[in-house]
């Protein structure tokens, strides 16, 4: 049957499906996490240290370039969610051929223009003399197969709008496998270097980017797609809608990944044991950043779907139960913190001095689980229901006003050195945490009209 094999969460008990549709959510991104931190350990036991720079610095570029893809890919989403909700299934065709050449044609100019200025782009970055010659090979060679990590996550983004978390959680596992593997082959054995970790990362997001547009294919009419030549054209009005949400999303993507260079920065001017604790520091938040992303993935899609069905009622406790298990997780992870931090640092540095500031660290760091409690669920809400220049003004805020303004005016400005940068970027994400909560508490989120009225 048409449509079978996409998820209708208008129906049902609202706990267990957002239980159950998050965890695949939050198994996937601790597989990035740890492919992520497992390339680094390759890298650095392998190439040295000018290698694990030149990684370092390139991939937040890649990163950067990704996160803008996925924005637009992520408007789709909502799109297909509401247009399910909204009994339109008739339109997912047209909005997801949209979404796939716009994602596409995004992606091919920024692989060229990584190309093209990807040493001026890292002098800028100042990155080292002896990483730059492997950073502007690493960035060629992942920038030039952007359009496979953009593709991935485009088709993602397609399928948790329909429901699916698990066929996503199956092909970045595809992808981590590849990667781990080609990364110990091309990089370890035969000794490419930086060049082997970049196109070990290409080639498993590519293979995992045709496994996934395969499985659309072969699951099409459950999907309600028609891959006929004559169906798969990009509609104007469709394309309007997801730059009207996408442009937002991508943009608030972009300036949150911005603002921690900025924050690196005015960390690196603490001094270098300050500077390698909180990397460490953030390699373990990005872990509990991650997991807990997987409850915002699994919001947005449960809220669309019921606001595209007129069922505000239902996206309300969609919401209220997502405040529900983040305040779970994070409390466990508060105590996990709070009880074998400095063992967790031990795990990625042996250096004593980084040990010693690990507690540092730590005591600053657990001001931000309250907001991350909070905002997980809010900011899925007002993704869910389209307001995405809402979502833009509060990643604004929380990206440009606190985290670089906290951090600078704690760390530097009223001289609590280290603690009160730290302290500053733990307390950014309560400009979005408080206000989004404000907005959800309140009617007047009620009164907009909805997308699925518009397709």
């Amino acid at each position: 049957m048409a449509g079978a094999a996409t998820k209708d969460f208008t129906k049902g008990s609202i706990p267990k499906k957002l239980f159950w549709f998050m965890i695949p959510f939050m198994l996937s991104n601790a597989l990035q996490v740890f492919y992520s931190t497992i390339d680094m350990i390759i890298v650095g036991k392998y190439v040295g240290t000018a290698g694990l720079s030149a990684v370092a610095q390139s991939s937040q570029i890649v990163n950067f370039a990704a996160f803008v893809c996925l924005g637009i890919a992520n408007a789709g989403q909502v799109l297909i969610s509401q247009a399910i909700g909204g009994g339109k299934r008739d339109k997912i065709t047209s909005i997801f051929s949209t979404l796939f050449y716009m994602v596409m044609a995004l992606a091919a100019a920024l692989s060229a223009l990584f190309l093209v200025f990807r040493y001026p782009v890292l002098h800028i970055l100042k990155m080292p003399a002896e990483s730059l010659g492997m950073g502007g090979e690493y960035l060629a060679i992942c920038g030039g197969g952007l359009v496979f990590t953009a593709g991935y996550n485009m088709v993602s983004a397609v399928l948790r709008g329909m429901g699916d978390s698990k066929r996503p959680l199956l092909f970045i596992g595809i992808a981590s496998v590849i990667n781990l593997v080609l990364d110990y082959v091309f990089t370890g054995l035969w000794g490419w270097g930086v060049r082997g970790a970049a196109w070990a990362t290409v080639i498993g997001q590519g293979v995992s980017f045709l496994f996934s547009v395969y499985y659309l294919y072969k699951k099409r009419e459950a999907f309600s797609l028609d891959f006929k030549k004559e169906n798969l054209s990009p509609d104007k009005a469709y394309a309007g809608m997801i730059l009207r949400l996408g442009i937002p999303m991508a943009i608030q993507s972009g300036v949150i990944n911005i603002s921690m260079l900025f924050v690196s920065a005015i960390i690196n001017s603490v001094g270098v044991v300050a500077s390698a604790t909180f990397g460490v520091g953030l390699r373990i938040d990005d872990m509990v950043n991650k997991l807990s992303l997987g409850i915002q993935y699994a919001v947005v899609p449960m809220v669309s779907q019921n606001i595209g069905a007129g069922e505000k009622e239902r996206a309300k406790k969609v919401v209220r139960w997502s405040l529900v298990y983040s305040l779970v997780f994070t409390t466990f992870c508060m105590a996990l913190y709070g009880g074998f931090g400095k063992e967790l640092f031990m795990i990625f540095s042996d250096d004593p001095l980084v040990h010693d500031m690990a507690g540092t660290f730590i005591k600053g760091i657990l001001w931000l689980f309250p907001a991350l409690a909070v905002m997980r669920g809010t900011s899925g809400f007002i993704q869910g229901i389209g307001n995405a220049r809402l979502g833009l003004v509060l990643s604004m805020l929380d990206a440009v006003v606190l985290r670089i303004g906290l951090a600078w005016l704690f760390g530097l400005g009223l001289r609590m050195g280290f603690y009160g940068a730290v302290l500053g970027y733990a307390l950014a994400p309560y400009g979005v945490a408080v206000p989004g909560l404000i907005y959800f508490l309140s009617a007047k989120w009620e009164k907009r009209r909805t997308l699925a009225e518009e397709l």
